[in-house]
């Protein structure tokens, strides 16, 4: 019972990683399609909500495939998979809900959904990183 927190807790911090990792992304984007500040687009949210649950998502599939090993032991290529995985569902929801709401528009949802995808990749090679540089400099220190 006691793990169910923790669990949360982590795949909260994972979104919230993952989605101040892709502001700056999000503002990129914004500075290529909108140069001239035109459209009325939150930015900020465009690159931070996507960035969130995709992180909350792999924090989930890394939790379910990998079981008791801590994403410090997840070698580069499963985390990259779990990364993909992740950008795949978000983007999977995200084409249920424009399919309904607009007649379909194939190009802009490919973009859409290959770019979560992408940036899924990268963002779970990045924490499996992350991991095992915060471990290796936690134990130089404690050493």
């Amino acid at each position: 019972m006691k793990k169910w927190p923790i669990r949360i807790g982590r795949g909260v911090a994972m979104g919230l990683g993952w989605g101040a990792a892709w502001i700056p992304v999000a503002l990129l984007v914004a500075l290529i399609v909108d140069p001239n500040d035109s459209m009325d687009e939150p930015w900020l949210v465009v690159g931070m909500l996507p960035g969130f649950l995709c992180g909350a998502v792999f924090s989930v599939v890394a939790g379910i495939a990998d079981g008791r090993r801590g994403l410090d032991e997840l070698s580069f290529i499963p985390a990259g998979a779990r990364g993909v995985l992740s950008g795949l569902v978000v983007g999977g929801l995200w084409l249920v809900l424009a399919l309904i709401s607009d007649p379909p528009n194939w190009l802009l949802n490919a973009v859409v959904v290959s770019s979560l995808t992408l940036l899924s990749a990268v963002s779970g090679v990045g924490a499996a990183l992350l991991a095992r540089l915060g471990k290796n400099g936690a134990s130089a220190r404690v050493a």
